[in-house]
């Protein structure tokens, strides 16, 4: 069958050798500094305290361990996939080579979900922390202009009617556009088409201040940690996926977003100077270093402040302030610190992106203009380009909640066809040679799948629904336009691998 198609595993490695458009650049300091880069954000800047307030209460914590796990699981077999086909485009290009066209496109639309949308998302919560610091200063900016003109509360009545999922739970704010969210995207779009050493340089300081910062805030907190405020942990469940073990469970699905830049790595393959040995050290090093983390500010931050009262958009600076007026400086420390964390995160997430555009050009699967290459920059200057304005239209519209639990369903089903890739390539490839391969092959990526689809399950009918006719449009243009145009159904891409099955 035409549509399953699989790219040649050989050819794949022969392609990312021999490809020089992209310049290599990333050492593996470099790749753990920028996994970190995107992990440490939203995640413990914005969502910890959300999904405490709002799902799961002190127990979060729990939710933390339970996503870690899936990332680990899915960490790993990214891992050997990384290591063995060392080319641009994560796990789109994976699912080529094992799985076949139509699953890779999937994978690559599914992917535009998630880096596209992930970096308005983060965006949304930078936007908050740099109102909340230019207060301090008595700098107010017009809250018509940090907000979105919209929000949405998931209809709980709703069932699987679509037309009342996609119509019901919308209210104006009042607001015009989130202006700083649009104003950061462009920003870090303009670095990013300006150079990959460039940015990931400005990455690294970044990383470094707000570590630096978090460490603080954990030393620190410690001292403020009320034991009266992890009672009851696991707060008894008002409906399904709120408190109990039900919100505990979505708590972690949409906390999950916190963890995605790990894979985001992958995607910078093609400009790691030794990826085989690199790749599996930057996703798993940043991985475990932020996945420690995570866990020690959910039990400062539940523990210095009733889970109740973290549903803001800078759930940090309300505990800093719970510390009392002597710690007023760290308030301002720790809003500097998020600022630049999140600024590093909407830059990998963004760095991601016109990458995978860019592949799937060379493929043919995109027009070729998405894989244009500055002859100065050596970057995909015109993909970054058309990425940021987009970014930055979604940024300046849409609400946090809604961007982070969309991009968190996204990446969940890109985990998943990982995980099955890489028992599939073992399966019809088992001499391939593998600079890094996955442990316990047979039990940790079934693991993977079920834990990230157990995740998935756990997210409202709403996100689902988004999810579905998202991947309507995407079947709409692959049939449309890419199937037609792909290069490997015209015979152009070097030795084709048919399915044993077809």
């Amino acid at each position: 069958m035409k549509l399953f198609r699989r790219k040649s595993a050989a050819s794949l490695q022969s392609e990312a050798q021999s490809d020089k458009s992209l310049k290599r650049a990333l050492g593996p300091v470099n790749l753990t500094a920028l996994g970190i880069g995107a992990v440490i954000g939203a995640g413990i800047f914005v969502l910890t305290g959300q999904a405490a307030a709002k799902y799961a209460g002190p127990a979060i914590v729990i939710s933390f361990i339970l996503a870690g796990l899936a990332c680990a699981f899915a960490g790993l077999c990214y891992a050997e996939f990384a290591a063995m086909i060392p080319a641009a485009g994560s796990a789109y290009t994976y699912g080529y080579a094992t799985l076949g066209e139509l699953v890779a496109w999937v994978i690559g639309w599914d992917l535009i979900l998630e880096y596209l949308f992930a970096g308005a998302t983060v965006a949304v919560g930078w936007s908050g922390y740099v109102v909340s610091f230019l207060k301090e200063f008595n700098i107010i900016i017009p809250p018509r202009f940090t907000s979105a003109p919209f929000d949405h509360h998931s209809s709980a009545d709703a069932g699987w009617n679509m037309w009342r999922l996609f119509t019901e739970g919308w209210v104006s704010t009042g607001a015009t556009l989130n202006v700083p969210a649009m104003v950061i995207v462009g920003f870090v779009t303009i670095l990013l088409v300006i150079g990959i050493k460039e940015s990931a340089t400005f990455n690294n300081l970044i990383v470094a201040v707000k570590l630096a910062v978090i460490l603080t805030f954990i030393a620190v907190g410690v001292a403020f940690v009320n034991r009266g405020n992890w009672h009851p942990f696991v707060p008894p469940a008002l409906e399904p996926g709120v408190f109990g073990w039900g919100g505990i469970v979505r708590g972690a699905a949409v906390i999950f977003f916190a963890y995605i830049g790990f894979d985001a790595v992958s995607t910078a393959a093609q400009e790691a100077k030794n990826p085989q040995r690199d790749m599996p050290i930057g996703m798993l090093a940043s991985l475990g270093i932020c996945t420690v983390l995570y866990i020690a500010v959910a039990l400062v931050l539940t523990g210095s402040v009733n889970y109740k009262l973290l549903n803001v958009s800078a759930p940090i600076a309300v505990a800093v302030d719970a510390f009392g007026p002597s710690l007023a400086w760290l308030r301002t420390v720790v809003k500097i610190g998020a600022i630049a964390g999140l600024s590093s995160v909407i830059l990998v997430l963004l760095l991601g992106q016109p990458r995978i555009f860019y592949s799937m050009a060379k493929d043919g699967l995109l027009p070729p203009v998405f894989a244009t290459v500055h002859p100065k920059f050596q970057t995909p200057w015109v993909a970054q380009i058309l990425t940021g304005a987009v970014a930055m239209l979604v940024a300046g519209l849409f609400p946090i909640g809604l961007l982070g639990e969309l991009v968190s369903i996204g990446t969940l089903l890109a985990f998943v066809i990982v995980c099955a890739g890489v028992l599939v390539l073992r399966k019809l490839h088992p001499e391939m040679h593998r600079p890094f391969r996955t442990p316990a092959i047979w039990a940790v990526a079934p693991l993977g799948i079920l834990s990230c689809g157990y995740l998935m399950f756990s997210l409202p009918p709403d996100t689902w629904a988004r999810l579905i006719v998202w991947m309507a449009i995407g079947f709409i243009i692959y049939f449309a336009y890419s199937h037609r145009h792909s290069k490997l159904h015209h015979g152009l891409l070097g030795k084709v691998a048919e399915p044993r099955d077809s």
